[in-house]
């Protein structure tokens, strides 16, 4: 197989070794760098000019993306985007470069194996659980939960107390992060708060009490969808449900007025089911 092809295979860049093993000679690797058509990001590493950038850079530096960063490459809920990204050594006595970024040194969970630029899932959440605030590692786990990349009972065979304390208050059912940030910042309501549960045909976000309902709209919310919703919001308005629509941002941002506006609803005693 062409080198390029096996590169392309390992995501643009890889060990020398695994492309030795493959089959490519010494003599190709030579020629290939000296036409320019692979590049070195640090001795025993090739890579294509066009290689994913974050994993470049901790090849050259001699890591591996983990925590947050990693979490958000894996298409995991993330709340924000941190300002640097968030490495981890392949073993305790790596030689890694320094530079911009945090560098977990936590021995982990699962083993690194040699020539890996992304840490597995089950040290990833470890380490954002460890490393988080409270809100955002828990919309975290449960985005891999909810998107069944692992399991609770899986998780919490880790060795580490704050991913199992987590796991305490963790949901597969949450099917966005700031779904799971408004049920933790209500959690302190005596009151059953459950998400996505399904009512006249569709699922609504948010279900406190009997019937009282929060529906969050995400960052992008228009056209066919919002009209769809609107008559949904109708359709339970007329089975007796109480409504409320917030956005991401008012969840997010402004939450003082969305507080505001459950706790009003719950005085007036909109979350119980009517009498007869």
């Amino acid at each position: 197989m062409a080198l390029t092809e096996l590169l392309r295979r390992s995501g643009g860049i890889t060990r020398t070794s695994v492309l030795l093993r493959a089959g490519v000679t010494r003599g190709e690797l030579r020629s290939a760098f000296s036409n320019g058509q692979v590049r070195r990001p640090r001795k025993g590493w090739v890579a294509l000019p066009g290689a994913d950038p974050e994993l470049m850079t901790a090849a050259r530096r001699g890591l591996l993306l983990t925590c947050v960063s990693q979490a958000a490459r894996a298409g995991l809920w993330v709340l924000a985007a941190p300002r640097h990204p968030h490495y981890a050594p392949p073993n305790p006595h790596s030689h890694v470069v320094t530079g911009p970024g945090v560098v977990h040194w936590r021995a982990p969970p699962v083993p690194r194996a040699p020539g890996q630029l992304e840490d597995p899932l089950e040290n990833t959440l470890v380490l954002v659980a460890e490393c988080q605030p409270y809100e955002a590692s828990l919309a975290i786990v449960e985005s891999a939960l909810n998107q069944g990349l692992t399991s609770i009972p899986a998780l919490d065979l880790l060795p580490s107390p704050r991913l199992r304390a987590l796991l305490k208050k963790a949901t597969p059912f949450a099917d966005s992060g700031v779904e799971t940030i408004f049920r933790s910042r209500l959690g302190w309501l005596r009151i059953p708060i459950r998400v996505q549960t399904h009512l006249s045909g569709h699922r609504v976000d948010v279900l406190i009490g009997e019937r009282l309902i929060v529906q969050v709209d995400g960052k992008q919310h228009s056209g066919a969808q919002r009209d769809g919703d609107i008559l949904h919001d109708a359709e339970l308005r007329r089975q007796g449900y109480e409504v409320i629509r917030v956005t991401y941002s008012l969840v997010v941002h402004r939450w003082e007025l969305v507080q505001e506006a459950v706790l009003s609803a719950i005085a007036r005693g909109l979350h119980l089911r009517r009498s007869a």
